[in-house]
């Protein structure tokens, strides 16, 4: 579905997702069987991309029926949706050895999703990171929360349920707030200890219940920086397949431009003017770099730094 608003890496999935046909058994059959039905595959998370002549890569799509056939059943099957009218089904497959030298040799190769990324088209890079979640999900997901039997695959692996007491159970988004805390013409970033030397960062952390998105970006500045949030405006959202996270990025207005770290997320701050911000995007600031332009946190600086 095309929207008009900012777009980040891994948004925009164009397949319709056909909820209304999960359900439906017979019909799910059907297109597994068609000789029209497409399917793609993951091996480890890892999705399977072929090259394209200007030197990037596209998902290297399957008959459904092999597909269907190397999932061995429902439980490792995803109905991704519809592109057109044609039927999308994924496989998740697992173990040590690679699919792409047995029987998927010479379609194509696996590749971690996060490395190409930005060579992909953005609408496939949008179905490889919801068919990424959706199987990040049943891997974690087999037994039922409730009784703790094994849980059965239903609606196109879009629901699990559990044959012992009937409880059903949904895929699951953790909501993030990543916020970019300004003070008049200056920004600040942040970074971890454990993050490769000289990388900044926009600030984030994970919603808590009962919790809004402006309360969750107050708390966490508190948290970490020591800082006062006077407003919050929001960025845009991005589908974040690791394991299965929804960033909302925003941009927090804060009452100074001081902030200590909290030495527990946060070992460094640092603030930047827009002109900072700018060259750091272009990578001119020796020994200091920012997230690439696949990650919210890019964008939310970019935006920033292309106000003034």
């Amino acid at each position: 579905m095309a929207l008009s608003f900012f777009q980040n890496t891994f948004a925009g999935n164009p397949l319709d997702r056909a909820s209304d046909r999960r359900s439906d058994t017979a019909w799910l059959a059907s297109q597994l069987a068609s000789s029209d039905s497409l399917g793609l595959a993951l091996w480890n998370g890892k999705p399977f991309v072929e090259k394209t002549k200007d030197g990037g890569v596209q998902i290297a799509y399957l008959p459904a029926r092999l597909v269907s056939e190397l999932a061995g059943g429902p439980e490792r099957l995803l109905f991704m949706g519809l592109w057109k009218e044609t039927a999308v089904f994924a496989v998740d497959l697992e173990g040590s050895s690679d699919p792409a030298h047995g029987p998927l040799q010479g379609l194509g190769e696996f590749a971690d999703l996060r490395q190409v990324a930005l060579q992909l088209p953005a609408t496939d890079a949008g179905i490889l990171a919801t068919a990424k979640s959706m199987f990040e999900w049943r891997r974690r997901h087999q037994y039922c929360a409730a009784c703790g039997k094994p849980s059965d695959a239903k609606d196109g692996g879009w629901k699990r349920q559990c044959p012992a007491c009937e409880a059903e159970h949904f895929p699951r988004t953790d909501p993030v707030v990543i916020m970019l805390p300004t003070h008049g013409e200056r920004c600040m970033l942040g970074r971890q200890e454990i993050w490769p030397k000289g990388m900044f960062s926009a600030l984030a952390g994970f919603l808590e219940p009962g919790e809004s998105i402006e309360e969750a970006c107050a708390r966490e500045l508190a948290e970490e920086a020591g800082l006062r949030t006077r407003t919050v405006r929001y960025h845009s959202t991005q589908p974040w397949p690791y394991p299965s996270s929804l960033m909302i990025g925003l941009i927090a207005e804060v009452e100074d431009d001081e902030g200590t770290p909290d030495q527990t997320e946060l070992s460094e701050i640092r603030w930047f003017t827009r002109e900072d911000a700018r060259r750091l995007l272009k990578g001119e600031i020796d020994g200091v770099f920012c997230p690439p332009p696949l990650a919210i946190a890019h964008q939310l600086l970019k935006a920033w730094a292309e106000e003034g």
